[in-house]
């Protein structure tokens, strides 16, 4: 059995604000998210800038109509907002939702809590918190939030985990196994990963500049994005966004942290998912790369663009330079952007580009355009070469 799968409905949160048109506006208009750290308590508060979401805990908690008192993750309050959204968006009702699966992506899970425990023999409501430490923690809450009650899993294979939950869920739909999947991803910040990332040497003091020669970092960011994904045949006369067309994922098995200095792992993953698709690279209108800012992972990616595309690389761009790298929320946060430009037929511009390296041929768009979108791939790349890529296409 295969069936196309169709987007029904988006819902995304980021630096950028709650919601798409927040986040659209932003990308039409170059307004970055990343700023001054405000809400992450850190050592580290006058080092980097951050792409944080710019609402409290409290503020969250009061926008979903959530006791303040109560014990939940920014993590699972984020995914709350977008994946609501997205239902909303989709108009799916109670009874639709009782079967829907649901599959979610995430690093961090409920560390942001987690992580400010001090004293394990004295604090409050200890085991309460250390509960919401798992992975799947959020998972399970947006799910209950939701009313979704059909399938549901845990993705975290570091920045490709909302890539892969979308990538399955597309799957599951393509195979008929099931009808309706709620895929995407949520991360937020904490100390763990600006630490971790900060002894890696890979974080920028100033705000990332992707596939710029002078480029010597990433910002981290926090966010969720989460897509509605339908089987064709059960949409009936309901209102599709784009289709969800391709999709691939390989592991170059180069090394923990670094790709592959050429791109073997991304190469192969764009070229899968190309062929999942049924198009040919010329095909492509627009690519939202994953195009993190580091030194290794541009250099990376353009040449696997070179490998696939040959001369002709399409008009790419780097939307972390509006979010920071919101790590296993991203390919759902780009996920959306990218099925945004199918939508409105605009391609979106990088930040902070001026010179481009001298062993990549292609560079990056720098201003924003109207113009015709058909099919659009995002790249999600993760540690330990997780590659993934989508694709999206119009209707």
């Amino acid at each position: 059995m295969s069936r196309r799968v169709a987007i029904t409905g988006i819902g995304v949160v980021s630096a950028l604000g709650l919601g798409v048109d927040e986040n659209i506006a932003a990308l039409q208009n170059g307004w970055t998210g990343i700023s001054s750290i405000q809400f992450l308590n850190t050592r580290l508060r006058d080092e980097f800038v951050l792409g944080e979401v710019k609402y409290s805990n409290d503020k969250l908690k009061e926008i979903l109509n959530i006791s303040t008192g109560k014990l939940i993750s920014r993590t699972s309050l984020m995914a709350f907002l977008a994946s609501r959204e997205a239902v909303d968006m989709a108009g799916l009702n109670t009874d639709k939702l009782k079967s829907c699966a649901f599959i979610s992506g995430t690093t961090v899970g409920g560390m942001d809590l987690t992580e400010q425990i001090k004293d394990f023999y004295s604090e409050k409501d200890l085991a309460e918190i250390i509960s919401l430490h798992s992975s799947g923690d959020s998972t399970e809450k947006t799910a209950d939030f939701l009313g979704a009650g059909g399938f549901s899993t845990t993705y975290s294979t570091a920045c490709s985990s909302a890539a892969n939950a979308i990538m399955l869920g597309g799957r599951l739909i393509k195979s008929g196994k099931v009808d309706r999947v709620i895929a995407g991803g949520t991360d937020a910040l904490s100390c763990f990963t600006l630490n971790g990332f900060n002894s890696l040497m890979i974080l920028d003091r100033n705000h990332c500049r992707p596939f710029d020669i002078s480029r010597s970092g990433l910002n981290l960011g926090e966010g969720a994005g989460y897509i509605v994904l339908e089987a064709e045949d059960v949409v009936k006369s309901k209102k599709i966004l784009a289709y969800l067309s391709g999709w691939a994922n390989s592991n170059d098995a180069h090394h923990q942290t670094a790709s592959s200095s050429e791109g073997i792992g991304a190469t192969l993953s764009m070229q899968k998912a190309l062929g999942v698709a049924g198009i040919n690279p010329g095909e492509i209108t627009y690519i939202n790369a994953h195009g993190t800012g580091t030194p290794n992972n541009d250099s990376s990616e353009a040449k696997a663009l070179a490998n696939v595309f040959g001369k002709n690389v399409p008009a790419y761009s780097s939307t972390k330079s509006f979010t920071g790298h919101t790590l296993g929320a991203c390919g759902g946060v780009e996920g959306v952007f990218s099925i945004m430009s199918i939508v409105n037929q605009e391609i979106y511009a990088g930040l902070n580009f001026t010179q481009a390296d001298e062993d990549i041929e292609s560079k990056p768009i720098v201003a924003y355009k109207k113009t015709g979108v058909k099919h659009v791939l995002s790249n999600s790349f993760g540690f330990g070469g997780n590659n993934s890529t989508l694709i999206f296409s119009k209707i």
